[in-house]
């Protein structure tokens, strides 16, 4: 198969173009608003974290405990049903050890990395949970099916949000 049938076309550029000022450019700041709707599952599920509780919904056709909630089963199709308060331990199904931070910049030496994790929470159906972070923990300390415990924040400081969690920890 002869590939040059994909290739597009378009215009290089090089060093010397970016020097001569042949590259329209625009510097601006943006001053951009927005607004987000949760939703009613993912709505209830950050109130119920402000409350310090972890809260699913069942499917009564699959019989899953779905978490994150979903407002529809994603396998049978149907509305999901009851919302249902799960622990806020689990197990550790997969993680990672990140030697780089949120805005990729490396960790710096001594830095402790940061230890993103997804927990499949106890009381949701096996495979469900949720990506968050690990803590208290020595990286080579961390296994697959380690059992978790939420770390909050003080009542006072959570504000509905995922990080409202601190991190999960070895129990």
């Amino acid at each position: 198969m002869d590939h040059t049938e994909f290739v597009r076309g378009g215009t290089g550029l090089s060093g010397k173009d970016v020097e001569q000022n042949k590259i329209f450019t625009v510097d601006d700041a943006l001053n951009c608003r927005y607004t987000w709707d949760t939703g009613v599952a993912i709505g209830r599920y950050l109130e119920e974290l402000k409350n310090g509780k972890i809260i699913a919904k069942k499917c009564n056709k699959c019989r899953r405990i779905m978490l994150p909630p979903r407002m529809f089963c994603e396998l049978c199709y149907c509305p999901s049903d009851d919302w249902v308060y799960v622990e806020d331990t689990g197990v550790v199904n997969t993680f990672s050890v990140c030697q780089v931070n949120w805005d990729a910049t490396r960790v710096e030496p001594g830095q402790n990395p940061h230890l993103p994790a997804v927990i499949e929470i106890d009381g949701a159906t096996q495979g469900m949970g949720i990506l968050h972070l690990l803590g208290e923990v020595e990286t080579d300390k961390i296994f697959i099916g380690m059992k978790v415990k939420a770390v909050w924040k003080p009542a006072e400081e959570r504000t509905g949000a995922i990080t409202d969690i601190k991190y999960f920890k070895p129990y």
